[in-house]
């Protein structure tokens, strides 16, 4: 018993030695990453502090800024325990700075016993600029005429060059592009499913410093009607079409299970993407700024906002809305691209399932969904008429037809506008 008593004390005391031993051998100093980067700063911008240490861990994180002979703490944080790696956020608005340069300095300390103890400091200076004015934004585009579930176009200046600029439509920023001549141009989208109450279109700029800008302008929301559509979904649907998204949804094979799911969680997981794709569009205009061509020789089946309910064995079991028209010509139609612009995706995508997605510029994109064949690659600049596919039944797709969508920002919009030249010439050219 006393030997195995000892032997443990022997134990602890090797582990305790070893430690020992690291924590005064450690003498890799913690690594510090300040964002944003930029040289001015608002008194409300935030900054993110990254911290990290692989040794002995974080032990304290402290903010300064001099002014004069004004030194402020923004952050003195000490880390109960040793962590390796921590974020924390801060402002400038505490330390009460007037405009013009200030010292800014981060110091991170770590749990180590170099130093005779005290750790491995690292210490971050930077020389700063405090900007409190915001820019100016002169809207000079008019009559913004939007009907709901379309598109709106508005162009401004600005009198300095900005971090970000756009418009904000209730939680939803379109981002603007600079053009050739100074001036910046901005889609925005009516959302189908808002009221048009609360439909106020604002142009918002934040500069490089973060200080921000709203400009409101004119504008006519034009409220719209949408259809109501009833679907029956069949067990011939679901045994045909479902075994497509076996490799998505692999925890069950009950069908209508999985097509609700399909229908509901890939949906929405199909929108994310087409809003994460928008950021690739390009800073200026790709498409001939002429009307955008249609399926040739096609009926429409289904319009854009069809609000749909969908019915199995005569039982509601589920809701969700048409985002773009079906257009049904002959079995295997050829598809061409309905305006120049550059192909930035095609493969299988969800509910729509193969699927071309061309870029024309200014955050503007269309869709081509339920393909049959493709005949598009990544990166290829297609021209106005080119036939990028053939259509068919893929996705949810009940019949031979083309599922065509119109999308700014990622969002889809009613695809009808863009096949009317007057309405481009009124909405968009004119803003140009």
């Amino acid at each position: 018993m006393k030997k195995l008593v000892f032997g443990v004390i022997l134990l602890l005391a090797v582990i305790g030695a070893a430690c020992g031993y690291f924590l005064l051998t450690d003498t890799v100093k913690p690594t510090v990453d300040l964002s944003p980067a930029s040289d001015v700063a608002a008194p409300k911008r935030e900054f993110t502090l990254r911290l990290a240490d692989a040794g002995a861990g974080l032990k304290n994180a402290k903010v300064t800024v001099t002014q004069g002979d004004k030194q402020i703490t923004l952050l003195d944080k000490t880390f109960d325990a040793p962590v390796k790696e921590a974020q924390e956020k801060f402002t400038l608005e505490p330390a009460g700075l007037r405009d013009g340069t200030f010292g800014l300095t981060v110091t991170a300390t770590d749990r180590s016993l170099a130093n005779f103890g005290a750790g491995n400091t690292t210490r971050l200076e930077k020389n700063l600029t405090l900007d409190t004015t915001p820019p100016r934004v002169e809207v000079t585009s008019l009559a913004h005429n939007v009907r709901q579930g379309g598109v709106g176009a508005v162009s401004f200046t600005i009198n300095e060059e900005p971090e970000s600029a756009g418009v904000v439509v209730g939680q939803d920023f379109y981002p603007a592009y600079k053009l050739e001549a100074g001036k910046y141009f901005g889609l925005y989208v009516f959302p189908y499913d808002m009221d048009p109450k609360n439909f106020v279109p604002k142009v918002k700029v934040t500069d490089r410093a973060g200080n921000t800008a709203i400009a409101s302008f004119r504008y006519q929301a034009i409220p719209r009607k949408f259809r109501q559509d009833k679907l029956n979904i069949s067990d011939a649907f679901l045994e045909s079409k479902m075994p497509q998204y076996y490799d998505v949804i692999t925890d069950t094979r009950d069908n209508l299970q999985i097509y609700l799911r399909v229908n509901n969680d890939v949906r929405k997981q199909n929108a994310v993407f087409l809003r994460e794709l928008a950021q690739k569009s390009a800073p200026t205009m790709l498409w001939d700024k002429k009307a955008f061509l249609r399926l040739p020789n096609a009926a429409p089946k289904a319009g854009f906002g069809d609000h749909r309910t969908y019915y199995y064995q005569d039982k509601e079991i589920d809701q969700q809305t048409h985002m773009g028209v079906d257009l049904a010509s002959l079995e295997a139609a050829p598809v061409p691209a309905a305006n120049s612009g550059k192909v930035v995706f095609t493969g299988f995508l969800g509910i729509y399932g193969e699927t071309v997605i061309i870029d024309h510029g200014l955050g503007l994109q269309t869709l081509y969904a339920h393909l049959r064949h493709i005949d598009a690659k990544v990166g290829q600049e297609v021209k106005k008429g080119d036939i990028i596919g053939r259509t068919g039944v893929s996705g949810l797709a009940g019949g031979d037809h083309l599922h065509f969508g119109v999308l700014v920002g990622g969002q889809e919009t009613s695809p009808i506008e863009w096949w009317d030249q007057h309405w481009i010439d009124d909405n968009i050219l004119n803003k140009l």
